[in-house]
């Protein structure tokens, strides 16, 4: 068991995958439908606790931001929520001009018929939300804004631990039954015989966020060296270190080291990097909207006959994405957990769609950490500069 520990969750979603097209089109379908069986249950379970997931991170996430709201925690979560918003809109115009031809004759029935298609397990076990994802989101911003409002210590430190108890749940009992899950579900598609469909726009897609990372990366560093008159290219050559720390930690927090040596490196104030960094390694996931709103286009693509979703649609979406990927545990794959709710609430994603969700996102994720810090050096470098310009006389006061 502490071997298992300690493989890293990408390698185990890859054996996963694989051993489920294998196992998939050699076993008996008496015997997927155990392997179904699981998968079912862990479905339901996980859609159980979404609506928990939601308010306890985004709770004490909210209480938290508002609670230390100085001029300079304002502005540094201001900046990073408009780069998250940015990141995802950019990525759903990308998105929408590329994957027509990309997935062009890429139906699958699977997404749009499940019912007809994928095996069922020998058992079903309904677990029913004590409340809706947009019940929790209201109740969530509501909460934590009125525990910041109030300052009850009483209600804020029950909150922050039962978001304690939350992460606890998704790293020691969801996060490592994923694999698990991954296995029984590409069991299944295997079983109705698309999923090397599914594999082949696995990696078109892959390669198109991979694309929107180092771009994304390049605007944010073209603006910050444009406002503090530096090249940004002699920028981003300084974040590089974080970069690839990032990617072999697929951990922003483990990589909150390198970020602050780099990011002093490119000339931003000692003192507004030592706050920022670690601020912008909680809640500025650029790379990981980034990877989320591509894969949901995509998916929604396939399940619905090469149709989008409406732009108002993707409006939400992504404005509700932002506030999500602010209260994002700092596990591998907590993002996409996070999200879960909203792609089924907003763009009606069924249970095989969520699944394929999942393994996007964690087969990326070490990719998605590592814009996502890159990024983080140059928002400090932009709330630097608007530092000065502005709060100046109050920076010492902010950072107290």
């Amino acid at each position: 068991m502490s071997f298992y520990k300690k493989i890293p969750l990408l390698v185990k979603l890859l054996l996963a995958i694989t051993l489920g097209i294998v196992l998939g089109s050699s076993l008996p379908t008496s015997i997927i439908r155990v392997f179904v069986t699981f998968s079912s249950i862990f479905s339901s379970f996980l859609g159980f606790t979404i609506p928990l997931i939601i308010v306890g991170f985004i709770v004490p996430g909210i209480s938290q931001v508002s609670n230390n709201a100085g001029k300079l925690l304002g502005l540094s979560t201001g900046v990073a929520y408009v780069s998250t918003l940015i990141a995802g809109t950019f990525a759903f115009i990308v998105a929408k001009f590329t994957l027509p031809s990309i997935l062009a004759n890429a139906t699958l029935q699977t997404f749009q018929n499940p019912e007809d298609l994928m095996l069922k397990g020998y058992i079903e076990f309904k677990m029913t939300p004590i409340f809706d994802v947009t019940t929790a989101l209201v109740i969530s911003f509501i909460l934590g804004i009125g525990i910041s409002a109030t300052q009850s210590d009483s209600l804020k430190q029950g909150f922050n631990d039962f978001g304690e108890i939350i992460e606890k749940l998704l790293s020691s009992v969801i996060i490592p039954l994923l694999p698990f899950y991954i296995l029984g579900v590409f069991m299944n598609i295997t079983a109705s015989g698309e999923v090397f469909k599914i594999l082949k726009i696995f990696i078109m897609v892959f390669a198109v966020i991979l694309l929107l990372h180092f771009i994304i990366i390049i605007v944010q560093y073209l603006v910050a060296g444009s406002v503090n008159g530096r090249n940004p290219f002699k920028m981003i050559l300084a974040i590089a270190p974080a970069y690839i720390t990032a990617i072999g930690t697929q951990s922003s927090a483990a990589t909150i080291p390198v970020t602050l040596k780099s990011t002093k490196k490119m000339g931003v104030d000692k003192n507004i990097a030592n706050f920022t960094i670690p601020l912008f390694a909680t809640i500025h996931l650029s790379g990981s909207t980034i990877t989320l709103t591509t894969c949901a286009t995509a998916v929604y693509w396939l399940q619905h006959g090469a149709t989008f979703p409406t732009v108002a649609v993707m409006i939400k979406f992504i404005i509700l994405l932002g506030v999500t990927m602010v209260a994002a545990p700092g596990v591998p794959g907590g993002g996409v957990m996070a999200a879960l709710g909203l792609l089924q609430s907003v763009l009606g994603f069924n249970e095989v769609m969520l699944s394929l969700m999942i393994a996007l996102y964690i087969t990326q994720d070490s990719f998605g950490t590592a814009c996502n810090i890159s990024g983080d050096g140059a928002l400090s470098a932009i709330v630097d500069k608007l530092n000065r310009v502005f709060f100046k006389k109050d920076k010492q006061q902010d950072l107290a």
